[in-house]
């Protein structure tokens, strides 16, 4: 008995399965209820008292040998033990997804005013009028109050038409300093059209403390710009008018298309309008109970869909939201 179990060892420890089928061939062979090993178990019954002890301690640990190298087979990327064919041992292949273009752009923009100390505020979509309105210093009769271009849940609650709303929230509970990012989804009562939406996403920026000026406002927006768009990129500041800031300004960088040269995207004339700006309007802090003899501030705020148009070359604004798995997956997952 104990010639024919050292035997069967010596088997199956030459035996070697290069396929599923000779993996499949080992277990019948040397596992199966009529192979070798079950056979010897079988005639165990037929060994003198004296010797059961070692040939049952042999017995068990061939098969526990034998069990533990078809375990191996199993676990081999060059056999496949599976039913259905397929190498269930092969590593499954490393799939990126993709995040959307809106979120890898704000994340980014996010990134960029972080560095600058800037940290992230966010606020309800539901707003009321002097959340959005009146304490933003706009008159009873400013055109954006009008049904066309807000949309109104009730006379005195709309859906937010910016994210400045959110400036108002924390200067009311929080005294200066204050550097803060405001990104949130905003609604304008628009056509829809390639370059106009009825919702849209904002990013603004809010800087209040003692000795602020339009300097530090302009050097922030170039860094920005050029940490965004890349180094060589130029920008320019042009007179505006908003009722919340005072002075006011519209901000335009150097064509990311044609570099400056002209082309259609710039209308040919080598800028780009990517924000507005300005100093925030005294009126804006005293009714956020804020001295302005004692404090100043700039505020900016920037369309994230046009900041990923001029960066990633989209042409038309309602691809944001369609949800075209072919245009999302273009977008690969590094963050």
């Amino acid at each position: 008995m104990k010639e024919r179990i050292e035997k069967i060892r010596h088997e199956v420890e030459e035996f070697t399965a290069k396929s599923k089928e000779h993996a499949e061939e080992f277990r019948l062979k040397y596992l199966s209820r009529k192979g070798k090993i079950s056979e010897l178990f079988d005639d165990f019954k037929n060994v003198s008292p004296e010797l059961k002890k070692e040939v049952g301690q042999l017995l068990n640990k061939l098969k526990v040998s034998a069990q533990d190298k078809l375990d191996r087979f199993k676990d081999s990327d060059e056999v496949n033990v599976g039913e259905s064919g397929a190498d269930l041992t092969v590593p499954v292949p490393e799939w990126k997804g993709s995040r959307h273009p809106l979120n890898l752009v704000r994340r980014q923009i996010l990134e960029i005013f972080g560095r600058l100390g800037f940290t992230v505020e966010e606020g309800p979509e539901i707003e009321d009028d002097w959340h959005n309105f009146s304490a933003l210093n706009f008159p009873e009769d400013h055109p954006a109050r009008d049904m066309q271009d807000t949309f109104f849940i009730g006379k005195e609650v709309a859906l937010r038409t910016h994210t400045s709303s959110v400036q108002v929230r924390i200067l009311e509970k929080t005294q200066p300093p204050v550097r803060i990012m405001m990104p949130g989804r905003v609604y304008r009562n628009e056509a829809i059209s390639a370059r106009a939406h009825c919702f849209f996403h904002q990013v603004e920026g809010l800087y209040v403390d003692k000795n602020v000026s339009f300097a530090d406002l302009k050097q922030t927006l170039l860094y920005f710009a050029q940490e965004m768009f890349g180094e060589e990129t130029k920008i320019r500041l042009r007179p505006s008018y908003f009722p919340f800031t005072e002075p006011s300004a519209e901000m335009d960088i150097s064509c990311t298309i044609c570099h400056g040269k002209g082309c259609n995207v710039c209308k040919y004339s080598g800028w780009v309008e990517i924000l507005g700006c300005g100093m925030v309007d005294p009126a804006v802090l005293q009714n956020c109970k804020i001295d302005p003899e004692v404090y100043s501030g700039f505020a900016f705020g920037m369309g994230i869909e046009r900041i990923t148009m001029l960066k990633y070359g989209v042409n038309d604004l309602r691809l944001f939201s369609e949800n075209d798995a072919r245009f999302l997956a273009q977008f690969e997952s590094e963050m």
